[in-house]
C-alpha cells in the first residue's frame, strides 16, 4: 500500500512513528554540546528520558524518514515483503516537527532512522540533509541521535558525525550466519566497518582539538534476543568485542517480539526475563571488572533464576568470605549486594574506623545478599551451608524478578540501567 504526497502530515506522523518503536537504543547520556544562541541543550541535564512498554522514548521525537523499504530483514515490519502502509518524510518536514514539538515542550530532542529507502547511499544523504538543516537553519542545539545506514558511502558518514550527537549501527543478529538468513542485504563487515571507522575518526579529532563537534555521546547498537538460535554467551563475547574494538557507549538487547510472520522466524516472544539477565551481565563487563568468559559458556545461556554476579559467587563460594574491611576494590565489586557506589563508600569509610554490620546498613549495602559473602571486623552473619545459601537467594531473587518485570511492563526503567548489583 503506498500513499501519495499529498498525505496530511498527521499520518505519516502516525505511520513513522509507529514504525520506528521496535529500535530500543535511543536513550541519551547528554553530548556535551553547547547551545551558541539557538535552541535546545544537548548537554548531560539537556535531556532526560521515560521508556514505554513497547521501548519508546518519550521525550525524544522518535521517527524513521521512511518505512519504505528496499532490504527484506525476516524480522522487520518495514521489510519489503511486508503488506503495511508506506510513508515518506522529506528532511524539511523531519526539521518542522522537531522545532515545533520542541517548542511545545513535547520532547528535547531527535531520534531519526530510517529503512533503507531508494538505496543506502539516497537514504543516508537525506538523513545528513535532515540533521545539517537541523543545526544550520534551524539552529537547534538540541539532542540528535542518528542511525547509521548499512553500505553508505563513508563521506556520507563523516559528515552525519558532524552534526549529530550519537550514531548507531544496530547488529540486530549476532552471527553472520544469521544475517545471512533472516537479514540477507546485511553483512557483518557492513555494519562493524562504518563503527571502527567513526571510532578511529573520533580519535583524530579529539587528539588534533579541531573545532566543532564529532559524535560527542558516541556510539551505541543493538542486538535482538531470540530471533536467531545464538545463546548468552556468543551474544555477550559479540558485545564485549565490540565495547573493545568500537569503543561503544552501550549495547542494547530487545527481547524478540514476533510482529511479522515468518517461517524462519520463532512463534513466540523471547521471555523478557532473558533480555534483564543479559542487562546485568553486561553492566559487570563495563563496570565491575568481570570478564565475559567468566559469567557464561559461549555455548549456554546465562541461569534465569540468580542474577548474574549472584551466579558466580555460588560458583566460586571458595574465595569467600571476604573481610570488608581488608578486601580490594576488584573483589568488594564481586560480592553479590555490594555495587560500585558502595564499594566505594566503604573503600573511603574503612579508612577512619573498623567497618562493622551496622555501617554497612547504614551505607545501604544489600545485606540479605552479601551476609553470605562477607564478614566485617571478623564477624560473620550469614548462612555457612552452601545449600541454604542458594535456596534463600533463590527466595529473594523470585521476588526481586517479579518486582523489576512488573515495573518494566508499566513502563519503568529495569533498576539494572541505574542500580547496584
Amino acid at each position: 500500500m503506498c500513499y501519495t504526497q499529498s498525505m496530511i502530515t498527521e499520518e505519516k506522523l502516525h505511520i513513522l512513528t509507529e514504525s520506528a518503536k521496535y529500535d530500543v537504543s535511543c536513550s541519551s547520556s547528554g553530548s556535551g554540546r553547547k547551545n551558541a544562541g539557538g535552541i535546545g541543550n544537548g548537554m548531560p541535564d539537556g535531556c532526560c528520558h521515560s521508556f514505554t512498554p513497547d521501548g519508546r522514548c518519550v521525550s525524544l521525537l522518535k521517527i524513521l524518514m521512511s518505512n519504505d523499504c528496499v532490504f527484506d530483514c525476516k524480522y522487520c515490519m518495514s521489510r519489503r515483503s511486508c503488506d503495511v502502509p508506506r510513508a515518506t518524510a522529506t528532511p524539511e518536514e523531519i526539521c518542522e516537527l522537531t522545532v515545533d514539538f520542541y517548542k511545545r515542550n513535547y520532547i528535547e530532542g531527535l531520534f531519526l532512522s530510517s529503512a533503507v529507502h531508494v538505496s543506502p547511499d539516497h537514504t543516508m544523504e537525506q538523513l545528513v540533509r535532515t540533521v545539517k538543516h537541523l543545526r544550520t537553519k534551524y539552529n537547534f542545539h538540541g539532542y540528535v541521535h542518528l542511525k547509521g545506514i548499512p553500505r553508505a558511502d563513508r563521506a556520507l558518514v563523516s559528515e552525519a558525525a558532524r552534526y549529530a550527537d550519537r550514531m548507531s549501527y544496530n547488529v540486530e543478529l549476532p552471527s553472520e550466519s544469521s544475517l545471512k538468513l533472516l537479514a540477507p542485504q546485511k553483512s557483518k563487515q557492513s555494519l562493524l566497518l562504518p563503527m571502527k571507522q567513526l571510532k578511529s575518526e573520533r580519535e583524530i579529532f579529539r587528539a588534533e582539538k579541531r573545532k566543532g563537534y564529532f559524535l560527542p555521546a558516541g556510539q551505541t547498537t543493538q542486538m535482538i534476543v531470540g530471533a536467531s538460535p545464538e545463546r548468552d554467551g556468543q551474544i555477550l563475547r559479540l558485545a564485549q568485542g565490540l565495547y573493545r574494538v568500537t569503543g561503544l557507549k552501550r549495547v542494547y538487547y530487545s527481547s524478540y517480539v514476533p510482529v511479522v510472520e515468518d517461517s524462519v522466524l520463532p512463534a513466540v516472544q523471547s521471555p523478557a526475563l532473558r533480555e534483564h539477565r543479559l542487562y546485568q551481565a553486561d553492566w559487570l563487563l563495563r563496570f565491575y571488572g568481570f570478564d565475559v568468559e567468566e559469567l557464561v559458556p559461549a555455548a549456554e545461556n546465562l541461569p534465569l533464576e540468580f542474577d548474574p554476579k549472584c551466579a558466580w559467587a555460588l560458583r566460586n563460594m571458595h574465595l569467600f568470605p571476604v573481610e570488608v574491611n581488608r578486601a580490594p576494590l576488584e573483589m568488594l565489586l564481586r560480592v553479590p549486594g555490594i555495587g560500585a557506589r558502595s564499594a566505594q563508600k566503604i573503600l573511603s569509610a574503612r579508612r577512619y574506623t573498623a567497618l562493622t554490620f551496622e555501617h554497612l546498613q547504614k551505607m545501604r549495602v544489600v545485606l540479605k545478599r552479601a551476609r553470605h559473602f562477607i564478614t566485617a571486623g571478623g564477624k560473620f552473619y550469614g548462612t555457612k551451608n552452601e545449600l541454604s545459601v542458594r535456596e534463600l537467594l533463590a527466595a529473594g531473587e523470585a521476588q526481586e524478578n517479579a518486582r523489576q518485570l512488573s515495573m518494566f511492563e508499566n513502563g519503568t526503567a529495569l533498576s539494572v540501567r541505574t542500580g547496584e548489583l
